[in-house]
This record gives structure tokens, C-alpha cells and sequence, in this order.
């Protein structure tokens, strides 16, 4: 059954979920807020199980082309240099990540989104929902057989209420430095206990400036200092963060400034039923966490697939094929909020007694067999199967 479908949000998981589902034949409308649409943020990690969806998307060949691999995360505590976060991806390219800066992402799905037949709408306000037709800078437009709330944690068509964490971060992206004394595979990050963490992520380039590699540079602190942060002299942060970690040096150039960086502000939670009357919720309108496993925007494509096969694999209906999606997504999102939930206070948290025993005696344990082989999969994103009752069909 074919459907007229609006998309709310034209981001990762609003984007993928036009190029699937478009490509599937659906008459798919994204309307997002933008002039232009464009992407917001830095630098991400697809994990394996993203790069499936990117290739059934039709998008991941660009989004490679553009991105580097990511072979192995690793972080060490400052005063001490205990190796505290070590965790390799697997041995072949299916099964590393990719370090990606957000637009070249962006484009890489837009472009797709566009090629499967989706039409996107710039300037165009989701404000609500009135029956089965979305408020658009104030107007009704519509109706459609199903809408998606692809529009992220602010989203006008959520209830969902969650918690905020302590914790956020300041992102910047810069050049890659030439003299830098780190490889370009490799996700790297400094503690100061568990209360401050400076981080490096390779994205590789841009596609029109393919010879210029980048890197996204972060800083973790308490929400409640985001502002002082700001406020204070850019120099004296400077200082702070090359003492902290001397080799960071590099990555802050001169014409570097505060208003280089993003603020990024984090919540955990999750509706219990992420689907309505005609209305589907997928990636962080439908449920988020912290970033510290790095999934965020591959839950959203994850969503994205599973919406389109189990309308693919639904011919009862509308209905049942949400609650198929739903079901589908269940355990993959409930495990990773957990872990979620339970690894970020020993690197994101004003404890002492954590960052103890995460040096001490949790990252030794990582190094010890099998529990690597269980990070890698956990880092991959498929611990347990992302949706484990929906497999491709044929497209109707």
C-alpha cells in the first residue's frame, strides 16, 4: 500500500527516512525549518550497523568518500596516564566506524533523499498537528496517511519529557594539524577524573574541500558552567585545556575563538509508545541519551529502516505496521539506554569514587577476554540484533 507521507525534520534520521521510503514508492514530503535546510553540529561516528542503513539509503559511498574510518577508541586519565577507554572495531571495513563531520552527512542523505523522489520543503515551520495534517508556519497542511516526527529533542509533535544530564560539552571543528601526534583512525580522549574531558575525532573532509581533513575537538563540563565557560577570557581556557593535555595543543590555532564552538546539552529518555493515531516518532523524538557510545544518529537510522520495513512487511495496515516498528526497536533502544545510562557517570560525573574504579579495575577487566570482543560489538551497535522481527522484503 502506498502511502502520502509527511516527514517533520529534515535531519539524519528525517532524511534517511524520505530516501527509504521514497524509494520505496511512498510520496514523501520533508518540511524542516531551515531557508536552505542545513546541518547543525560537528563531528559523529557511524557505526557498522548506520552504514548498513546508509547503504540501503543509497548514500553511503558519498558519506565514505567523504568520512575516514575509525578504527579504535581510546582514553587515558591525565595525572595518572592509566589507559582508561580501549575499545578496537573490527579487523576488516564493514566493521569500523566512520568518523564523518555532520554536513558532509547532511548532504550525503539530502542528496539521496532528493534522488529517491522526496520533496523538500525549506522555510516550513512544523509547529503541531492538527488530525492527520501538520502546522506549517501556522497552517494546515496535509492531510497525510502517516506523518513522521523526524524534528529531534525539541520536536512540537513529542510528549516526551526527559531527564536533563549533568554533563554537556562545547564542540569546535578545525584543520587537521600536520605536526598533530595522533593517528587519523582513531577516536582519542583525556580524563581529568571524570569531571572534565577533552576529546579528538577525525571526520575527514568536506566534499568541496577534499583536501583539507578536519577534526572535531570537544570539552566536557557541567551544564551549569556551559555560560561561565563562554564568558571566561578564551586564552584562559586555552591554557587550562594544553596543561591538561599538552598534546591538544595542536588543535587550537590562533584565530581559534569561543565563537568557533557549539554547546551541546544532553537528555536520557524515552516515550513508551513512539507511535499514534497516524504518527510515527523516530531518533531523539522518540528517545535519547548521552553520546558516550556514540549512537545517536545511528538510532535514528535505525529507526528510519525499521519504519520502512515493517510498512514493507505490514499489508493489514497503517496501524500494525507502527506497532511493528515499535516493537522491532524495543530491546535495541532499551540495551543501549542502559548502557548508556550506566557507563557515563565514570566518564562524565562529579563522583570520585567512580573514575576509581573505572581506572582501577573496570578498564583492566575491558582488556581481558572475552570482554573485548564484547566492546567491539557493543561499539558496532549490534550487541543484539537492531531489529530482530523485521528483515528486508521485496518492496510491494
Amino acid at each position: 500500500m502506498k502511502m502520502n507521507i509527511g516527514i517533520a525534520g529534515a535531519g539524519i534520521g528525517g532524511l534517511a527516512a524520505a530516501a527509504l521510503l521514497a524509494g520505496d514508492g511512498h510520496a514523501v514530503t520533508v518540511f524542516d525549518q531551515f531557508d536552505a535546510p542545513r546541518p547543525v553540529g560537528s563531528g559523529l561516528v557511524i557505526q557498522p550497523v548506520g552504514m548498513d542503513v546508509l547503504r540501503a539509503c543509497g548514500a553511503a559511498e558519498e558519506a565514505a568518500t567523504c568520512g575516514t574510518a575509525i578504527k579504535h577508541m581510546y582514553g587515558d586519565e591525565a595525572r595518572s596516564r592509566k589507559v582508561v577507554l580501549s575499545v578496537a572495531y573490527g579487523e576488516t571495513p564493514e566493521r569500523q566506524g566512520l568518523g564523518i563531520h555532520r554536513a558532509a552527512l547532511f548532504t550525503a542523505l539530502y542528496r539521496a533523499a532528493q534522488k529517491a523522489g522526496g520533496r523538500i520543503m525549506a522555510s516550513s515551520t512544523v509547529t503541531g498537528r492538527d488530525g492527520q495534517s501538520l502546522l506549517v508556519n501556522g497552517q494546515p497542511i496535509g492531510p497525510f496517511d502517516l506523518i513522521v516526527d523526524a524534528l529531534g529533542a525539541g520536536s512540537a509533535l513529542s510528549s516526551l519529557s526527559a531527564r536533563p544530564l549533568p554533563y554537556g560539552a562545547v564542540w569546535a571543528t578545525v584543520p587537521w594539524p600536520k605536526d598533530a601526534p595522533f593517528a587519523q583512525d582513531r577516536l582519542s580522549q583525556r580524563y581529568r577524573k571524570a569531571n572534565r574531558m577533552l576529546g579528538i575525532l577525525p571526520v575527514g573532509s568536506m566534499a568541496d574541500a577534499p583536501d583539507t581533513q578536519l577534526a572535531a575537538i570537544f570539552y566536557s563540563l557541567p551544564v551549569s558552567e556551559i555560560d561561565a565557560h563562554f564568558a571566561r577570557p578564551f586564552a584562559d581556557w586555552r591554557a587550562e585545556a594544553t596543561q591538561l593535555w599538552p598534546d591538544f595543543a595542536p588543535f587550537l590555532p590562533d584565530d581559534l575563538s569561543h565563537a568557533d564552538f557549539t554547546p551541546a546539552r544532553y537528555t536520557h529518555g524515552a516515550l513508551r509508545r513512539p507511535y499514534a493515531e497516524g504518527l510515527v516518532h523516530i531518533g531523539d523524538a522518540a528517545h535519547r541519551a548521552s553520546p558516550q557510545l556514540g549512537q545517536g544518529a545511528n538510532m535514528a537510522l535505525l529507526d528510519a529502516q525499521a519504519l520502512q520495513l515493517a510498512l514493507r512487511g505490514a499489508p493489514v495496515g497503517r496501524e500494525e505496521a507502527l506497532r511493528c516498528y515499535a516493537q522491532a526497536r524495543k530491546y535495541h533502544v532499551k540495551l543501549y539506554q542502559a548502557f548508556s545510562a550506566a557507563f557515563t557517570p565514570q566518564y562524565q560525573s562529579d563522583s570520585t569514587a567512580l573514575p576509581l574504579l573505572r581506572d582501577h579495575i573496570l578498564a583492566p577487566l575491558s582488556r581481558t577476554w572475552p570482554l573485548p570482543l564484547v566492546l567491539t560489538r557493543l561499539v558496532c551497535g549490534d550487541i543484539i540484533p537492531p531489529m530482530p522481527t523485521l528483515t528486508p522484503r521485496p518492496r510491494g
